[in-house]
């Protein structure tokens, strides 16, 4: 099943992306890292993301706004959704920033350190990498370990993924 349906509203989506074979169910990739990105946009619970395991939607849903449309009365039952992670889920906030810093830019890695120790510390990290003329860098190095830390959790949950 390909992606076929799309409805969408500033703060729910449901997307058909795949079915469930015989060893688990398929998903295609880009929709899984869209509602992927959805769930990381905020603080870890203010928005929500499930794979249907038997019919491959996934269903949106935000603490802000107005959901188009009401998440299914058994989005708890794990047999039949899988929540799609937080980026925080998969060790893709401060510890990546750390791994970036040591590895292509050591000399500031203390700094970095001392900014995660405050409130707003991304925001400081981002005006360090443009000072630094490191910022693009840092966009593609965390978007390729988002595309990795997803496609394993993917596979550890036995979730087939389409192109």
């Amino acid at each position: 099943m390909t992606l076929c349906e799309h409805r969408r509203s500033d703060t729910h989506f449901t997307a058909n992306v795949g079915h469930q074979g015989m060893t688990g169910p398929t998903a295609r990739f880009d929709a899984l890292l869209e509602a992927f990105e959805f769930v990381s946009f905020g603080q870890p619970g203010e928005h929500e993301a499930y794979l249907c395991t038997k019919t491959g939607e996934i269903h949106w849903h935000s603490e802000y706004g107005d959901n188009e449309e009401p998440l299914p009365d058994d989005i708890e039952d794990p047999e039949k959704y899988i929540p799609i992670p937080h980026k925080n889920d998969l060790g893709l906030g401060k510890p990546l920033v750390l791994k970036f810093a040591g590895g292509f830019m050591p000399d500031a890695l203390d700094r970095v350190r001392e900014i995660f120790r405050r409130p707003k510390a991304y925001a400081r990290f981002k005006d360090l990498l443009e000072h630094r003329g490191t910022l693009q860098q840092w966009y593609e190095y965390e978007a390729t370990a988002q595309k990795n830390a997803l496609r394993d959790w993917c596979e550890d949950r036995g979730i087939k993924l389409d192109s």
